[in-house]
C-alpha cells in the first residue's frame, strides 16, 4: 500500500520496497485518481484479490520512479490528459520531482537524468559522496560484512541486482543462501521428510489415510512466503543500521569508483574508499543444445508453480542429489543423469551409500550417461538424447533440471581494467598470500562463493565478511579460518561431516600413518517401523601417533548437521581419538555411536552396532 507517514513516501509496487525519506535521491510519481490499470501492481502482486485493481480502486497510489513508466493507461487518451510539461520518467538528482497535478503550473526544467555516458572529469568524480565501504552483491556474505561495517560506525552502500534466469526467474534481497539455496531446500527437504514420517506413522499406532496426497503448490506458497519474509527482514536490518541499499546492478567504473546501473538503464556512481565483491556464483548450463532454453536450474525449481511431474536431473553434485531426493520423498518420479562419480570433493565411500539409499528409496541413476540436446515436443514433454556406454539413447521427462555445477559470474564487473586479477578457469576472484580476502588490488576484496579455492558455504561467506570487516575498520586482526570448516548434504540420507575425507587422509599422511574407526548403526527411531538402515554409517579418521589427533568425522543418518556441529568445535580445539574415548556419550542418541565407536577397518572385525 502507498502511504505517507513521519518516515517518508514508499513505493506501491510490490517487492519494490524503495522509500523516499529526506535527503533521498529516489524520485516517486502519484497516479490521478483515474480509470487506470497498474501493470506492474497485477504482475507482481501476490495476493489474488488484489491483483488487477484500478488506479481507482486503488486511489491514488504512489510509484518509484523505476515502476512509473511500467505503471501505464491502458486508454492512451487518459494518459493525455496528463500534464504535458511532466518531468522526465526518471531522475537522479537530489530532490524528488513534484507531483503530477495539471492544476498547477508546469514545474521549471530540472537536470536531466544521469543516463548513458557519465562526465569523466576529475571534477565530476571529487564530487561524488564517499563511502568507507561499497558491497557488490546482497548475499549473506556482503550483507553481514555491511552490516558489520555500518556497526562500527562506517558509511556503507549495497549494491544489488539479480540477473533474471534463463527462464526468466528473479528474487529479493539475500542472495542464493534465502532465496533459491539453502532455505528453500532445507524446507522443501523437510517436507518430504515428513511423507516418511507419515508413512513410519501406522507403526506406531497412528491412523493414517491409506493413501498421501501432496499438494505441490501449497507447498510453494508456504516455501516462498517464509522467503519474501526473509527478504523484508533484510532490507529493515540494513535501514535500521544506516546502510544505503541500492537494487542495482555494481560494476567497477574505475579503481575507486563503483557504478550502479538500474534497470531502467539508468546509472549513479559511488566513491568507494574500499570495495567488496560477494556477488556469489549462478548455476552453469552445459553447452547442450535446447539446454537452456528449455531446462530449469535450482534458480527455478523452488518457485515452480506448476509440479515439476517426472524430472530428469542432470549432474551429481549435492544440489543435484539433494533435489533428486526431495522431489522423489514428494511423490515425483525422479532420474539423476550422472557422468562420473556422486559428490566430487566428499569422501566416495560415504556418497556411494548416499546413491544406494537414494536408489533403494526409488530414485533412478543413469550412470555414465552425458545429455546431447533437449528438444520439446508436441505435447509439451522435453525429449532428451544422451550418450551411455558408448550409444545413443533417450528418455522423455515433464521437467529437466540442470545442477552440473555453479560459475561465477565476475567478467561483466570490470574487474580486468583494474587489475584484479582471476582465476583463468574459475572466473573467480584470486585472494592474495598474506589476506585471503585481498585481491591484487590493495582496497578491493572478495568474499564467499566469488574467492577462488574457498568453500562454497554461507557460514563461510557470513564469517568472512564480518572478520572483514572487523580487520579494514577496527584494530581487529582475526582472519578467516577455512580449515575444518563442517558441512550437510541434505540427502534423505543427510549426510554431514568436517575435516578431511579418508582419500585425503590417506594421500597427505599414507595409508600406514593413520587409522579409520567405523561403525554401521541402527536409530531407534527405525526399529519399531521396521524401517531399513543397511546405509547408517559414521567413520572417524585419525592420526595413529600419540593420542590420535582427529583428522575428520563423517556421519550419515537422520540429523545429520546437528551430530557433526558439536564435533566440528571440539576439532577446532584439537580434538583426539583420547578425548572422544573419555567422553560420556547422551543414551539414546546416533550421536552416541559416535563416542563409542572403537573398531578400526585395519582390524577386519564386523563393524555392525548390537545391544542398547
Amino acid at each position: 500500500m502507498a502511504g505517507r507517514g513521519k518516515t517518508g513516501t514508499w513505493c506501491s509496487a510490490p517487492n519494490c520496497g524503495l522509500t523516499r525519506y529526506r535527503n533521498s535521491d529516489v524520485s516517486f510519481f502519484r497516479f490521478p485518481r483515474e480509470e487506470a490499470r497498474c501493470k506492474k501492481w497485477a504482475i507482481n502482486c501476490r495476493r489474488r484479490d488484489l491483483a488487477g485493481k484500478t488506479a481507482l480502486e486503488m486511489k491514488s497510489r504512489t510509484f518509484c520512479a523505476r515502476h512509473f513508466e511500467t505503471s501505464q493507461f491502458y486508454n492512451p487518451e487518459s494518459r493525455n490528459r496528463l500534464n504535458k510539461n511532466a518531468v522526465p520518467t526518471i531522475f537522479n538528482v537530489p530532490n524528488p520531482p513534484p507531483r503530477i497535478d495539471s492544476r498547477r503550473k508546469p514545474p521549471k526544467p530540472r537536470a536531466p537524468p544521469v543516463v548513458g555516458p557519465l562526465n569523466r572529469s576529475q571534477s565530476h568524480f571529487d564530487s561524488l559522496p564517499v563511502y568507507d565501504l561499497v558491497v557488490i552483491g546482497g548475499g549473506s556474505g556482503g550483507l553481514a560484512c555491511a552490516k558489520e561495517a555500518a556497526d562500527l560506525g562506517k558509511k556503507v552502500a549495497v549494491l544489488d541486482s539479480v540477473s533474471p534466469s534463463p527462464q526468466g526467474t528473479t528474487w529479493g534481497l539475500g542472495g542464493t543462501c534465502v532465496n533459491v539455496g539453502c532455505i528453500p531446500k532445507k524446507l522443501m527437504h523437510h517436507a518430504s521428510m515428513i511423507g516418511h514420517t507419515m508413512t513410519d506413522a501406522p507403526a506406531y499406532g497412528w491412523t493414517t489415510p491409506h493413501v498421501l496426497k501432496h499438494n505441490w503448490t501449497d507447498l510453494i506458497e508456504a516455501v516462498q512466503g517464509h522467503v519474501k519474509s526473509l527478504n523484508w527482514g533484510h532490507r529493515v536490518q540494513l535501514k535500521s543500521k544506516n546502510v544505503e541499499y541500492v537494487n542495482a546492478l555494481g560494476t567497477m567504473w574505475n579503481a575507486s569508483v563503483v557504478r550502479a546501473t538500474f534497470d531502467n538503464g539508468s546509472l549513479k556512481l559511488f566513491k568507494a574508499l574500499n570495495v567488496v565483491v560477494a556477488v556469489g556464483t549462478r548455476p552453469r548450463y552445459p553447452i547442450v543444445p535446447g539446454a537452456e532454453k528449455y531446462c530449469i536450474s535450482s534458480d527455478d525449481l523452488f518457485s515452480m508453480s506448476e509440479p515439476p511431474g517426472n524430472t530428469l536431473v542432470v549432474g551429481a553434485s549435492y544440489v543435484a542429489l539433494e533435489c533428486a531426493g526431495f522431489l522423489t520423498g514428494l511423490g515425483f518420479d525422479t532420474t539423476v543423469m550422472m557422468r562420473s562419480i556422486p559428490l566430487r570433493g566428499f569422501d566416495q565411500q560415504m556418497a556411494s551409500l548416499i546413491k544406494d539409499n537414494m536408489a533403494s528409496a526409488g530414485t533412478k541413476f543413469l550412470d555414465g550417461a552425458v545429455p546431447v540436446s533437449v528438444e520439446k515436443r508436441n505435447d509439451s514433454k522435453l525429449l532428451v538424447n544422451y550418450t551411455q556406454d558408448g550409444a545413443v539413447q533417450s528418455g522423455v521427462y515433464d521437467t529437466v533440471l540442470m545442477a552440473a555445477g555453479r560459475e561465477a559470474l565476475t567478467s561483466d564487473l570490470g574487474l580486468a581494467a583494474i587489475g584484479v586479477h582471476v582465476h583463468p578457469e574459475s572466473n573467480k576472484i584470486l585472494g592474495s598470500a598474506a589476506d585471503s580476502e585481498r585481491s591484487s588490488v590493495e582496497h578491493i576484496y572478495a568474499i564467499g562463493d566469488v574467492l577462488h579455492g574457498k568453500p562454497e558455504l554461507t557460514p563461510v561467506a557470513v564469517k568472512a565478511g564480518k572478520l572483514l570487516a572487523a580487520r579494514m575498520f577496527s584494530k581487529a586482526k582475526q582472519k578467516m579460518d577455512y580449515e575444518k570448516v563442517p558441512t550437510t548434504v541434505f540427502t534423505p540420507l543427510e549426510y554431514s561431516c568436517v575435516g578431511l575425507s579418508e582419500e585425503t587422509a590417506i594421500d597427505k599422511y599414507g595409508d600406514d600413518k593413520i587409522d579409520v574407526y567405523h561403525a554401521f548403526y541402527k536409530p531407534l527411531e527405525y526399529t519399531v517401523s521396521a524401517r531399513s538402515a543397511d546405509q547408517c554409517y559414521m567413520k572417524m579418521v585419525c592420526a595413529r601417533e600419540g593420542d590420535q589427533a582427529v583428522l575428520g568425522i563423517h556421519f550419515l543418518g537422520p540429523n545429520a548437521g546437528e551430530v557433526i556441529q558439536g564435533f566440528a568445535l571440539a576439532m577446532k580445539c584439537g580434538l583426539t581419538r583420547r578425548d572422544v574415548s573419555t567422553t560420556v556419550g547422551i543414551h539414546p542418541t546416533c550421536a552416541e555411536e559416535l563416542i563409542r565407536l572403537h573398531i578400526t577397518k585395519r582390524s577386519g572385525l564386523d563393524a555392525t552396532v548390537t545391544g542398547c
